[in-house]
């Protein structure tokens, strides 16, 4: 600190870092993965062409069929769009995690396990608990939410209209999607890690300490409805989203919220370790993108861990426990 310069100024310089930063860091988040989503977007979209002999917009062809198909019942097509298809991505990529944690086959999968010595197998009647109690948030909670969301969406426009939004128009809306959801879920996050709320709500799923896929939905009702599904919810509501958008985002938001719990550090995929050490230590990594935890300070001890320095996306085969080990010898 420069001689004579108040201690306030001081403290308002760091902040004005820090949101700087986090503003850095949202960009960067947002821009790779909108990079990456358009070139795999543009590569699927290529060889579907070549492959079925589409002519024009592929993708606007197949919805055209599937228009066809529900025209008259815009609301099955919506609870479709928003319910079934989100759930199945869900449930096929979770069965094959649950297969790998309760079996610890394959051997491909099981050694990038984050928390070594854990889940080694899961204990299977804790799983099958978790899994019904997810199937019921599912069907009691977010069935009813997805209903009663459908004439928002009326009113907002049309969601089940016959023309696809264009590519672009996705992006930005998938761009928004993600900053409400950091927004409203890292606030309601912290909510109910609140002493008057957190036993009566949130301990139900930080029974996990290390957590298993299927427990991204292991909740509390109110915290099911409130931290898990409003903010996915409200963008595509404030953007008066087209029931495809809604599909993809849902679905890629069931995704991610499993790979974020699956307990294993995978190759070529987003990284978990941000959220499994908030499962391990409660009061740190509230969020998802991380953005609002530096903002707040809420992953200081998370940046002084091996978990941080394992927080990259593994680019090779080699298991992060091995190339980047805990210092298990102590310090002379």
């Amino acid at each position: 600190m420069a001689e004579g310069e108040p201690s306030y100024a001081v403290q308002r310089r760091s902040q004005n870092g820090q949101v700087w930063d986090s503003v850095k860091k949202t960009a960067f988040v947002l821009g790779t993965g909108l990079f990456i989503f358009a070139a795999f977007r543009n590569s699927v979209t290529w060889h579907c062409q070549q492959f079925w002999g589409a002519s024009g917009d592929f993708w606007q062809a197949q919805w055209g069929k599937v228009y066809d198909v529900f025209e008259g019942n815009e609301m099955l097509l919506f609870c479709l769009g928003t319910m079934l298809i989100p759930s199945l991505s869900f449930w096929l990529f979770n069965a094959f995690l649950m297969f790998s944690d309760l079996t610890g086959k394959p051997q491909f999968i099981t050694k990038y396990r984050i928390q070594l010595g854990k889940n080694e197998p899961v204990d299977a009647d804790k799983l099958k608990h978790a899994a019904i109690t997810v199937f019921c948030n599912q069907i009691f909670l977010s069935l009813p939410m997805v209903l009663l969301m459908y004439p928002v969406m009326q009113w907002r426009g049309n969601p089940c209209g016959p023309e696809l939004p264009t590519f672009h128009w996705v992006l930005l809306e998938l761009s928004v999607f993600v900053l409400v959801e950091e927004i409203l879920f890292y606030y309601s996050h912290r909510l109910v890690h609140h002493p008057a709320l957190y036993k009566h709500i949130h301990k139900k799923h930080h029974e996990w300490t290390a957590p298993v896929g299927v427990v991204s939905l292991y909740a509390h009702p109110l915290e099911h409805i409130f931290s898990n599904m409003l903010p996915s919810m409200v963008g595509p509501m404030l953007m008066g989203s087209h029931v495809a958008t809604i599909m993809l985002w849902f679905c890629l938001a069931l995704i991610t919220t499993t790979i974020s719990h699956c307990g294993y550090h995978l190759p070529f995929l987003p990284s978990p370790e941000f959220h499994d050490f908030h499962h391990l230590k409660f009061n740190q990594c509230y969020g998802v993108l991380g953005v609002l935890d530096h903002l707040h300070g809420t992953d200081l001890v998370f940046k002084q861990t091996k978990a941080f320095e394992r927080h990259i996306l593994l680019m090779n085969l080699t298991p992060l426990s091995q190339s980047i080990p805990e210092n298990t010898k102590k310090s002379k």
